[in-house]
């Protein structure tokens, strides 16, 4: 029985071969010993209809299709694969395109360039403290709030606070 990180399938997905080999290298000296690859959007979309894939790295510009739009396409899918961890690399990390990318689905985001640390830091973070998905008419993807203070005071709203919520 496979167990740890050789268990995962991954799928890397850069217009840039390079930066796939950087990424899968990094993965592969990690334990991962699934790793697949595509050059855009569309065709990791296409792979995304075979074997389960656990965890994907996906680059933000690509022809063909990029990946704010491969992530929407994910998140709209009508199968348990819409719920896979969406790492988002990009070599502009601008608070725009971090906007647009949460507001996607993103699930963590990565700026270029990478290190063998920030691929793996974030593979451990969304194995580790996977985050609850939210299902609302304007959004489908992974919770955006990272934590909340001691001091809100707002209605509780995640999965994990309806023990702490008395009905009336």
């Amino acid at each position: 029985m496979t167990t740890g990180l050789a268990a995962l399938r991954l799928l890397v997905i850069d217009d840039n071969e390079q930066m796939r080999t950087i990424v899968g290298t990094v993965l592969a000296a990690a334990g991962v010993r699934h790793l697949h690859y595509a050059p855009d959007g569309k065709r990791g979309l296409e792979m995304m209809s075979g074997p389960a894939i656990d965890v994907i790295y996906v680059d933000y510009e690509m022809p063909v299709m990029n990946g704010l739009d491969f992530v929407l396409a994910v998140r709209r899918l009508t199968t348990a694969a819409r719920f896979t961890p969406i790492i988002m690399l990009t070599g502009h990390s601008d608070r725009i395109r971090l906007t647009a990318a949460r507001d996607r689905g993103v699930t963590e985001f990565l700026s270029k360039p990478v290190t063998a640390r920030t691929i793996l830091t974030r593979l451990n973070a969304v194995i580790m403290q996977p985050r609850p998905f939210v299902n609302v008419p304007s959004y489908f993807g992974p919770d955006r709030r990272r934590k909340q203070g001691a001091g809100y005071a707002g209605p509780l709203r995640r999965q994990s606070d309806l023990s702490q919520v008395i009905e009336l």
